[in-house]
């Protein structure tokens, strides 16, 4: 099965995913979709310093949109801040640090934003593949703790702030890659086997599908969505993927064509008309699996990932964590 749905979606991919896929579509998308003025909407935009993230700031940026940009390094956070600022005419960008791998953390990120700024629009964009199983400073494997647990905790912290917003959306950067993975619910921490890096950002991205999903069920005031940005050429990229560059750079989309759906989603009255919790390419919503792939998973190992998640993230959370102390 798994070189069935490597092949199915290595085809797919060539075909979809490239510069070439994005071209083929963007003849289809409806002009004037992003032809809106975002002031006085809020943005929170993780891992906004380089690639996918930058490129989405950038556009909201230009459309008078305030722009947080949630990123780990400080000088490379200053520095995208300026270029954006620079090619947008809008001051209003500001960065906050944060490191997505701790939990504890994002909990006390999160509680303090709140406080001082109002949200309109989460991108949850950082993310990052290790190749060799590393755990961070808590015991937790690093893609794990990133990509999933880091996601679910920062998007759960900030559902208030959102629910008090007008017309809340909450986009999650998934991948491509996720269509050959199974929610593997007796192993989220790649405990078990040989490790591959590829492999657990695929399992992570498959899990943020379904995160999307579930959370558009919870909470029906907000627009969720789920995103594959295509094959695009970023650092990440570059830095973790290094054979997949060499052999695919010529045909690799841009940052921008990589982004383009996530502003779509972000900013776009027509997005908002779509369904919650769907799973989207090139601004459509497609299928979340692969056909005849067994990619689907049950209802129970679904809902035990949110318990599982929502157990962890409680055990990182100050407040209860001192109330339990």
């Amino acid at each position: 099965m798994t070189f069935y749905r490597n092949g199915v979606w290595l085809v797919k991919g060539l075909k979809e995913y490239t510069k070439a896929g994005y071209e083929a579509a963007a003849k289809h998308f409806v002009p004037g979709d992003l032809d809106v003025n975002l002031k006085g909407k809020s943005f929170m935009i993780t891992g906004a310093n380089s690639g996918i993230g930058k490129a989405a700031a950038i556009e909201i940026a230009k459309r008078d949109g305030t722009v947080h940009l949630v990123c780990r390094n400080k000088d490379r956070a200053e520095e995208a801040k300026r270029e954006i600022i620079a090619q947008s005419n809008n001051e209003n960008v500001h960065v906050h640090i944060l490191d997505m791998s701790s939990p504890r953390q994002i909990w006390e990120f999160a509680e303090n934003f709140k406080k001082e700024n109002n949200l309109n629009v989460l991108i949850n964009n950082a993310g990052c593949m290790v190749n060799q199983r590393e755990l961070t400073e808590d015991g937790l494997e690093k893609n794990f703790a990133t990509n999933t647990l880091g996601t679910y905790i920062l998007t759960t912290a900030l559902i208030p702030a959102l629910k008090s917003a007008h017309g809340p959306r909450v986009i999650t950067v998934s991948s491509g890659g996720m269509l050959v993975q199974k929610l593997n619910i007796a192993d989220l921490q790649f405990e078990k086997g040989q490790f591959d890096g590829t492999m657990a950002y695929a399992q992570n991205k498959r899990q943020q599908v379904i995160l999307t999903e579930q959370w558009s069920k919870q909470h029906t005031d907000i627009h969720f969505s789920s995103m594959h940005p295509g094959w695009a050429d970023t650092p990440a990229v570059r830095l973790s993927m290094p054979d997949f560059y060499e052999k695919m750079k010529n045909k690799l989309r841009s940052e921008a064509q990589g982004a383009d759906t996530v502003v779509w989603l972000a900013v776009s009255p027509s997005a908002a008309t779509q369904a919650s919790g769907q799973f989207y390419q090139d601004r459509k919503p497609v299928s979340a699996h692969l056909p005849l792939a067994s990619t689907r998973s049950s209802a129970g190992d679904e809902e035990k990932l949110l318990t599982v998640l929502e157990q962890l993230a409680e055990k990182f959370n100050p407040n209860t964590a001192q109330s339990s102390d």
